[in-house]
């Protein structure tokens, strides 16, 4: 009997130590993504568990028997050390694994913003307006397909200087409402934007914060968005090809005068874009 424990711990031990598992990084900003990859042959249902989210596991493009999943970690996160959960099935057991991570502050900046009275303290048709549009793009930020449409390195919506960086702490009119969830690109009214990857367009629409809206579903959970345009170039349910022009530049929506906001969603969380472009570029 004790050679049989004996046996079976080996077994287990062996197929734990056989599964390679890498993170990203081990010390991660808040708002910031960490890619977690697993590499391991002939496994059925690789999924994580982080701070209780459930994410799932996706083939790794161009390597065999390699699998990443992306856990975008929250400009709330808590700060701290988090333990990953990695679970899969081989021969018809379950096998586990951890690995730790620890969220850091990214120390990100303050900005006071002047707009529009109307733009802060909402009329009740307002407010009526918002919140259906905000439980729309939800339900649609919050949706995984399997369909992975990033073939290759995404390039940026516009090349010019950025005038705010992601995560700044946004003052509107001397009081606290927000942080800034994407980066803004300098951009004239009538600047040409383009699609930073291949996708579908999910969102096309003219909204009460962001203006004129294009939002891109790239597959398995990732989203990138294109706000304030003053034109609009696709209609939701178009494929659009990287580098092809969604629309153009403008200030429609709460802004302060024309530029491009730019940002992405990974599983329904806001992410600093440019860390995240930078981390599927080394894909």
């Amino acid at each position: 009997m004790t050679y049989k424990i004996i046996i079976l711990f080996t077994l287990l031990t062996s197929s734990l130590l056989s599964a390679q598992v890498s993170v990203s990084s081990n010390e991660v900003k808040n708002a910031n993504t960490v890619l977690v990859t697993l590499k391991e042959k002939d496994i059925n249902n690789p999924k994580l568990t982080f701070d209780k989210h459930n994410i799932k596991f996706f083939e790794y493009p161009n390597k065999i028997d390699t699998y990443y999943a992306l856990i975008p970690v929250s400009y709330y996160k808590k700060l701290g050390n988090y333990r990953i959960i990695i679970s899969y099935i081989k021969n018809d057991k379950k096998i586990f694994k951890g690995i730790n991570i620890k969220v850091v502050d990214g120390k990100y900046k303050s900005e006071t913003i002047n707009v529009a009275k109307g733009k802060v303290s909402l009329s009740k048709k307002n407010k009526k307006r918002t919140k259906k549009e905000y439980a729309s793009a939800m339900k649609i930020y919050n949706t995984t397909t399997d369909i992975f449409y990033i073939k290759d390195k995404s390039i940026k919506p516009i090349n010019s200087d950025i005038t705010s960086s992601f995560g700044k702490k946004r003052v509107y009119n001397g009081s606290l409402k927000s942080y800034h969830s994407g980066t803004d690109f300098k951009a004239s009214v009538g600047t040409p934007i383009k699609a930073i990857n291949d996708g579908i367009v999910v969102i096309s629409e003219d909204r009460f914060y962001a203006g004129n809206s294009i939002v891109i579903n790239h597959g398995q959970g990732i989203y990138s968005c294109y706000f304030h345009l003053s034109s609009m170039n696709y209609k939701s349910g178009d494929y659009i090809k990287k580098g092809e022009i969604v629309g153009l530049s403008g200030s429609t929506g709460r802004v302060t005068g024309p530029h491009l906001h730019f940002s992405f969603r990974v599983h329904g969380i806001q992410v600093d874009p440019l860390q995240l472009m930078k981390l599927l570029n080394n894909f």
